[in-house]
């Protein structure tokens, strides 16, 4: 990775925390803390709750009660801009490209806040870890494959040099060889790299192989949480996520 693609992680911290839409909470006394180096995974059922926090965590949906911060900076129910200022760069599951404009305008839209004369050596910085995007640039992204697409919603976002990844479903939809390379080679590159990376997937597998840390949501809560070699003797957690039992010590 280049070395200016990403800035050194910062800490996202979130303390009894409760969001959800027209005042009713979705997700309720959510503690997580995600750290610069590491890939924090979330994982749970559908209907936990679970995108609806990495929404409140990064402004686009309110939170109704509890904290959340950028290292010593409370950022709690800043406008999504505000955050990315602050270093946090979202995708989400679903709308993270502009499909009638072209790769390269995507990725110019995606350094907005920049100065204009900074843009194309972004755009290089971005090309340099995702090449295949680079015989792309005049391709509208609604013409790209499931996972050149992601790259390009992952570029985006790489355009404003973030501390902190939060990635909604990066892999949702894509053929199970392409979710791999994305989650193994990038995005655990990123941390790797000295970002600050939080994961919401639902390949439990695949998440727990990248992960340093993983929490499981519930019903809006945080049920269960460790390290991925704890969770995998955790009789619960094999039965529900990994369909098997534990592993033998």
């Amino acid at each position: 990775m280049s070395v200016e693609l990403s800035k050194q992680g910062q800490v996202l911290t979130a303390t009894g925390l409760s969001a959800g839409y027209d005042g009713r909470p979705i997700v309720s006394g959510i503690d997580i803390q995600a750290t610069p180096g590491k890939v924090v995974s979330i994982v749970g059922p559908n209907g936990s709750g679970k995108s609806t926090l990495l929404k409140s965590l990064v402004g686009v949906v309110r939170v109704l009660d509890g904290h959340v911060k950028i290292d010593d900076d409370d950022v709690t129910n800043l406008a999504s801009e505000e955050v990315a200022k602050r270093g946090v760069g979202y995708v989400p599951q679903i709308d993270d490209v502009f499909p009638p404009l072209s790769v390269r305008e995507n990725l110019e839209i995606g350094g907005y806040l920049l100065n204009r004369r900074e843009v194309p050596s972004r755009i290089d910085a971005v090309l340099e870890f995702f090449p295949r995007l680079k015989g792309m640039m005049t391709r509208k992204a609604g013409k790209l494959s499931g996972g050149e697409r992601k790259m390009l919603a992952m570029g985006r976002v790489l355009m404003l040099s973030p501390s902190v990844l939060v990635l909604d479903e990066p892999t949702a939809n894509l053929a199970p060889l392409v979710a791999t390379q994305l989650l193994e080679e990038y995005i655990r590159g990123f941390a790797d790299h000295g970002s600050t990376v939080l994961l919401v997937e639902q390949r439990a597998k695949a998440a727990l192989r990248i992960s340093d840390w993983t929490y499981v949501l519930g019903g809006g809560r945080v049920v269960l949480a460790g390290a991925p070699k704890d969770l995998e003797q955790n009789p619960a957690f094999v039965e529900s996520f990994l369909g098997g039992r534990p592993a033998a010590h």
